[in-house]
């Protein structure tokens, strides 16, 4: 997080009438006392920017600006600067108080951002302290031509809400990374292990193969393929040692066994794991295998339609390496395409697949309801590794996040 450029960073400032709640929202969404707070209308005098990571959605820069009602010559003055903020502002939240009435602040404000085709999520805050604010919504939700999502920025109410709506209304792009080109220099040779099996589609290989070689290619590097049965022979042919092995993790083991340790292995599910989602929050799910007892729920879910295999992975092998390490028979609940549960509560896991077919937005999304209802979530290539006890060294390209695991322990 602290070697991301602020350039790269996802710029949200916070706009609202003085003592509206700003700067208690800025506290809520980090789990922070990053901003000060006082009930004396107007102090936050002037546009105060922080880089900080907000799970699940990551590296951002949060933009905490005056009162957009400041008065006197210096509050226009304040004004003109929480102004000037959107021409570096890649989503605005709009803050009005619940049981207030919107007035011409929000309406120009609006205007201003409309006229940038700036994103706008709308934020009734303070909502613990009116609970007849019904008129406000109606307004507010006119004005906004969507409805603006409530909450309490003292109690922590609806701000997992506002997470996911920033995550879906974030402008395109802002989310956009390499898959593992990154991680590599112009040269590097990478080699890929492909399974051959029913899995495999007649005459073409599966989609995240396919863009992580293209990754590769974009990033100057030289992608060298081979079947888990040839990776001691490409390993043995090469002239070099390879800079990264990536392996399907259905045959992680094998892998791991024809790879030297001093070659960073990992897997094409787990690049997806930071590609599609976040790698931190999914890795640390992983210790909720070791807990799982016979008789408890777990969720598969699966962002495909794909046809089912003989010996799916996610139908037939997870689940029975899962009861497996349970010592005994666990309930298993499938979801499948574009359907999630509402209800997460209920489950003691979330195992996930490689999220290839939804974009990033839909699976930090899920990321964001299971870590509100408190339910740990990995990805099918964590799980896996998890479970054949070579997570640390799936890990190997991420050694901050394996210290992670590794302390936490």
């Amino acid at each position: 997080m602290q070697g991301t450029p602020r350039g790269n960073r996802l710029h949200i400032a916070i706009f609202g009438r003085r003592n509206a709640g700003k700067s208690s929202l800025i506290n809520a969404l980090t789990n922070q006392e990053i901003a000060i707070v006082s009930s004396v209308a107007g102090t936050t005098t002037d546009p105060v920017y922080k880089a900080m990571e907000i799970l699940p959605i990551g590296p951002v820069v949060l933009i905490d600006t005056a009162g957009i009602d400041d008065e006197g010559e210096l509050g226009e003055l304040r004004v003109k600067r929480s102004r000037d903020v959107l021409n570096k502002t890649d989503l605005a939240l709009l803050v009005v108080e619940a049981g207030a009435a919107v007035s011409r602040f929000e309406e120009e404000l609006l205007r201003l951002c409309r006229e940038k085709n700036l994103p706008v999520v709308g934020v009734l805050n303070k909502t613990d302290l009116h609970h007849d604010g019904a008129d406000t919504v109606i307004a507010f939700t006119e004005l906004l031509r969507s409805k603006p999502v409530e909450v309490s920025a003292v109690t922590g109410y609806g701000i997992t809400d506002l997470k996911i709506a920033i995550i879906r209304s974030a402008p395109a792009g802002w989310d956009e990374q390499p898959i593992v080109g990154d991680l590599l220099q112009p040269g590097d040779i990478v080699v890929l292990v492909v399974p051959i099996d029913k899995a495999a589609p007649k005459g073409r290989l599966i989609l995240p193969q396919v863009q992580t070689i293209r990754d590769i290619l974009d990033h100057g590097a030289i992608s060298v393929v081979a079947r888990e049965e040839e990776l001691r022979q490409a390993l043995s042919n090469l002239s070099e040692k390879p800079r990264l092995v990536i392996t399907d993790s259905q045959v992680f083991l094998k892998a791991e066994a024809d790879t030297p340790p001093d070659v960073p292995l990992t897997s094409f599910s787990i690049l997806f794991a930071r590609y599609k989602g976040d790698l931190e929050t999914l890795a640390a799910g992983a210790a909720a295998i070791d807990k799982l007892r016979p008789g408890d729920r777990v969720l598969m879910a699966e962002a495909c339609t794909h046809h089912r295999v003989e010996d799916d992975i996610g139908r037939v092998k997870i689940p029975r390496w899962l009861r497996q390490s349970a010592g005994g028979e666990l309930n298993f609940d499938w979801s499948s395409g574009f359907g999630f549960p509402d209800k997460l509560e209920e489950y003691k896991i979330i195992i996930h697949c490689g999220a290839c077919m939804i974009n990033r937005r839909e699976m930090l999304a899920r990321i964001a309801r299971a870590r509100e209802a408190g339910i740990p979530i990995v990805n099918y290539g964590v799980a896996i590794a998890h479970l054949m006890g070579i997570l640390p060294r799936a890990l190997s390209p991420f050694p901050a996040i394996r210290r992670m695991l590794t302390e936490a322990k």
